[in-house]
């Protein structure tokens, strides 16, 4: 549990075990069609035959209060369709079908026009079609200028196809997907961090690299982030998150032609690295991560520098610059990573699978022992 996000007020442990209330009232309003439990990162349901639905549902959280703030609405509807579709494709789903819910404290019609239309654009990028929502406004309850943005997912997937981390062996790789930044988690610290410190949206993220880390530091993120270079920091916090989807998909699809298969994977959302990669491998195993194998991105150095937090504890409560990552097995490494750069998508060895009671848990980090 991330101490610097508890003290922003957000208790990761508290859902953890709302989650378990939670499934033990959904099992009474079950159907035998059901096949999986609560806690997934989708629920499968079967529609007859060999094919089965799954889906997801999330929302963007405290980060539209950057957007509010900064006075951008075309950007959120991308993470609220990336935090929808791509739990929905960690089962081996194609997202097929997309619904969301605006609720407004005061209805202006150019402004929710554009969040839609943010959300239209992540559907297209998704792969996925938005096929109806909901708008609600909220006067005397909401402020005026106040929004908020849910939604589901709806993904498709053959029996024989899904994806469920049963088949994960020790000793198996585990591959990191390179994320766009925040993505849509941590924004209560990051909010508080903002407040704390007065920071100004409309600075230029260069000048408060380089207040904040120094000329070293900031000049290190220029030539490693080059799309920040021009950027205000709140353009850089608003970064839209990245949809895997459909490179997922195609990597999949490429990796199977090969006789291999993608063993499991797992969306790094809320709690980070060790709240997440774990999900995607069963019970009796851990992963083991080397952070030294990628680059913690520059925004979260700044968040770090700003709230004296340090890498672990940065990972623990943002994605740490791994938006997703897949489990394979050792012989299908170079196909997989190969699968991925057709697709666009900077892939990097960042783990290994470990038996749980050898690593003393389900996560740790440090050197890799089975993989090179």
């Amino acid at each position: 549990m991330s101490k610097a996000y508890r003290d922003a007020g957000v208790d990761i442990e508290a859902a953890a075990k709302a989650v378990t209330l939670i499934g033990d009232l959904a099992a009474r309003a079950r159907r035998p069609e059901v096949a999986d439990e609560v806690g997934g990162f989708a629920g499968l349901f079967r529609i007859g035959g060999d094919r089965m639905l799954a889906a997801a549902t999330d929302g963007v959280g405290t980060k539209l209060e950057i957007a509010r703030m900064a006075g951008r609405l075309d950007t959120v509807g991308i993470d609220l369709v990336a935090m929808c579709a791509d739990d929905v494709v960690c089962s081996g789903a194609e997202p097929v079908a997309f619904l969301d819910y605006v609720a407004v404290g005061r209805l202006d019609p150019l402004g929710v026009a554009e969040l839609v239309g943010s959300v239209a654009a992540g559907c297209r990028e998704a792969g996925c079609t938005l096929i109806g929502g909901e708008t609600a406004e909220h006067p005397g309850l909401m402020a005026e200028d106040a929004f908020d943005l849910a939604g589901s997912c709806i993904g498709v997937v053959e029996r024989d196809a899904v994806i469920d981390g049963t088949t994960v062996e020790a000793g198996d790789a585990i591959i990191g997907l390179r994320s766009s930044g925040l993505h849509a988690n941590g924004f209560s610290l990051v909010r508080s961090l903002i407040a704390e410190w007065d920071l100004d949206l409309a600075r230029p993220y260069q000048e408060q690299l380089r207040r904040s880390l120094g000329d070293l530091d900031r000049d290190s993120a220029v030539t490693a982030e080059p799309e920040h270079a021009l950027a205000t920091l709140g353009e850089v916090l608003l970064t839209p998150t990245r949809i895997y989807a459909k490179a997922v998909l195609a990597a999949r699809e490429r990796l199977r032609a090969t006789g291999h298969d993608l063993r499991g994977v797992a969306h790094i959302t809320g709690g980070g690295l060790p709240g997440n990669v774990p999900r995607a491998l069963p019970e009796r195993l851990g992963a083991r991560l080397d952070p030294s194998r990628w680059p913690l991105p520059s925004v979260m150095q700044l968040l770090g520098a700003l709230g004296g937090i340090e890498h672990d504890e940065l990972r623990a409560t943002f994605n740490g610059g791994i938006g997703m990552t897949v489990v394979v097995a050792p012989t299908a490494l170079e196909a997989a990573l190969e699968a991925f750069d057709v697709q666009g998508v900077e892939a990097i060895v960042v783990g290994e699978v470990v038996p749980a009671d050898e690593l003393g848990g389900r996560y740790a980090e440090g050197p890799l022992e089975r993989i090179r």
